[in-house]
């Protein structure tokens, strides 16, 4: 825990959610220095990571009177900032989903075909979200937003070689995850023999 910027406490937390404008604002600015930093730890990019920490905070002063235990503030602000990286990683693969789709397929998919999709989208955003953040960095500027490896390097402060490494280890990753996936998945369920 950071003792320099501590979490608020439980009688702040619960005057906020008993609408006194006051609290709120500061359990907000309190919260803020935590989950700028789950933002940053989870995110892809510094900016994706700020739009989660903002977002984030809105949510946090929108929502704080359905937050069940003062206790867990952390946890529930934690939960947001994730699905909130996870959204935008979503965004990101179905932006290079739709501009690699080819013109002349563009008659509508299925409704089986579009859940597929989207599930598979899903399966995909919560394994690279899985990924330690470094590789997870690398991963998404390079092959996701398409960035230049030289570009990626340079913005990571990495040389050229240790990003194509971490790259390397980051797709190894995300294809071992998804190949174990695919396997749970084929699985049979139940005795069937």
């Amino acid at each position: 825990m950071n003792q320099r910027f501590p979490w608020p406490d439980e009688r702040l937390i619960k005057a906020a959610q008993d609408g006194d404008v006051t609290s709120l604002t500061t359990v907000v600015m309190k919260s803020q220095p935590h989950v700028r930093k789950f933002a940053i730890s989870l995110c892809a990019s510094p900016q994706d990571a700020e739009d989660a920490a903002q977002e984030a905070l809105i949510i946090l002063y929108r929502k704080i009177g359905t937050l069940r235990a003062t206790g867990a503030l952390a946890s529930w602000m934690f939960r947001i900032v994730r699905n909130e990286c996870l959204r935008q990683v979503r965004l990101l693969v179905s932006r290079s989903d739709d501009a690699s789709a080819e013109p002349e397929a563009s008659a509508e998919p299925s409704a089986e075909d579009a859940v597929l999709h989207r599930l598979e989208v899903e399966r995909i955003a919560a394994a690279v979200c899985a990924l330690p953040g470094d590789q997870r960095q690398v991963l998404i500027m390079r092959d996701v937003q398409g960035l230049p490896g030289k570009t990626v390097a340079h913005s990571l402060g990495l040389s050229n070689a240790a990003m194509k490494s971490r790259l390397h280890r980051a797709r190894a990753a995300l294809r071992h995850s998804l190949t174990v996936t695919d396997q749970a998945i084929d699985q049979p369920v139940g005795g069937d023999s």
